[in-house]
C-alpha cells in the first residue's frame, strides 16, 4: 500500500513538473536594456493549446497575449487577458513606436515545440 502511494505521489509531482516546463521567467537583465520591451522588470512566458503565446505579469498573473491565436482565446472568452500595449513601453530609438515584441515571441515559440 506504502508503494502504490508513493508512485501515486511520484507521478503527480512529475506531471506537475512536466506541465511547468511551458512556462519560463526572463527578465530586464537576461535580456538586454536593449532589446526589452515592457515596463515590469521580469515577465514570464509561456506556449498554451493551438500555439497562442503570452506574458504573464508574475504580480499580477494577468497575462497578455502575444500572437493571434492568443488574442482569438482571449476574444472568445477562452481565457482571460489583456491587451499587451498595457505593458509595453515606447522605443527610445523610435519615438512614437512601442518596442518590438519579435525576441519575446521567438522565446515563447520555442516552448511550443
Amino acid at each position: 500500500m506504502k508503494k502504490i502511494i508513493l508512485t501515486l505521489a511520484l507521478l503527480a509531482s512529475t506531471s506537475t513538473a512536466l506541465a511547468a516546463s511551458n512556462v519560463i521567467t526572463v527578465s530586464r537583465f537576461e535580456m538586454g536594456k536593449g532589446t526589452w520591451a515592457f515596463n515590469r522588470e521580469e515577465v514570464m512566458l509561456t506556449c498554451r493549446t493551438g500555439n497562442a503565446l503570452f506574458v504573464i505579469n508574475p504580480s499580477t498573473l494577468m497575462q497578455y497575449p502575444l500572437n493571434q491565436e492568443a488574442e482569438q482565446q482571449v476574444l472568445s472568452g477562452r481565457t482571460s487577458g489583456q491587451p499587451i500595449s498595457v505593458i509595453l513601453i515606447d522605443s527610445p530609438k523610435h519615438p512614437g513606436e512601442k518596442m518590438s515584441l519579435e525576441p519575446f515571441i521567438e522565446r515563447a515559440q520555442k516552448l511550443c515545440d
